[in-house]
């Protein structure tokens, strides 16, 4: 990988897990990586530990002289308030703070870290549990080349991703896909919810659903084709699908409200930060 140096993770939950599995599969040596997490002497922690994973539970473990090429954040936002300042120690041209702590701006960072902090900044998603994440990252004028380059491979670990030229448009990325996956599971709810006012039994009902949400999306993913032909591919002339789009493309179908549901979850985003 491109990381040239000590890896340095604040945070091993479900986001800092996956991130951490998913470079470990391609390749990472254990070795480069020390993880600072108050759970650090877990048993479930073992499985990183036997890769050769350095596990600390707080930051006064780490030796004075450790120089990482990288600081990543994942924590939850109330948690790194307090601590952030600590990470001051390791502010240099050579090393880039990544985070995927949510609604903290990079001017967060260089507050507490310094306007010298080379610092990325990236919404991920839930998917990126199952390698199948999106990621957006944006990075202040500190950061070169090779550090963003360095950033995005460690972040396509875990899926697809993109770079921002402006950071406001985080806010909706975090409206679009970064709570999307949500809006899915609660299609698939709805659509099993359906099912069941038709008049099936509710179990067969729910696998329908799930079962039919899960694999469009994997068919999605894997066709050539946009979404909309796919769903053109699918809906014959005066059919079935066609009855039932006429309900959902309709003025005030799915589309308005969709609509109404990312700019409030933008909204929201805007204000948290």
């Amino acid at each position: 990988m491109l990381i040239d140096g000590p890896l340095l993770l604040i945070g091993c939950g479900k986001m800092g897990g996956a991130l951490l599995q998913g470079w470990l599969d391609r390749g990472l040596p254990g070795s480069s990586v020390t993880v600072v997490d108050p759970s650090a002497r877990a048993s479930y922690m073992g499985v990183y530990r036997d890769q050769g994973v350095i596990t600390l539970e707080t930051l006064d473990e780490v030796d004075e002289g450790f120089s990482p090429a990288l600081v990543m954040f994942a924590v939850k936002p109330q948690m790194i308030d307090s601590a952030i300042g600590d990470y001051r120690r390791f502010v240099r041209p050579e090393t880039v703070f990544l985070s995927v702590v949510a609604g903290k701006k990079i001017s967060f960072f260089e507050e507490k870290l310094g306007k010298d902090a080379a610092v990325i900044r990236t919404m991920p998603n839930t998917p990126a549990a199952v390698s199948r994440g999106m990621t957006v990252l944006y990075g202040n004028p500190n950061t070169d080349k090779n550090q963003q380059a360095a950033c995005g491979e460690l972040m396509a670990a875990v899926g697809e991703i993109a770079w921002l030229d402006q950071e406001d448009h985080i806010d909706a990325v975090t409206g679009v896909s970064g709570s999307g996956p949500a809006y899915i599971f609660f299609m698939a709810e709805c659509l099993a919810q359906a099912g069941i006012d038709a008049g099936l039994p509710e179990e067969l009902a729910r696998k329908l659903a799930d079962t039919t949400v899960s694999g469009a999306g994997e068919l999605m993913r894997q066709s050539k084709e946009s979404p909309s032909q796919l769903r053109i591919n699918v809906t014959s002339p005066n059919g079935t699908t066609q009855a039932a789009l006429e309900v959902l493309m309709a003025e005030d179908g799915l589309q308005p409200l969709l609509s109404k549901a990312v700019a409030a979850a933008t909204k929201r985003s805007r204000e948290l930060s």
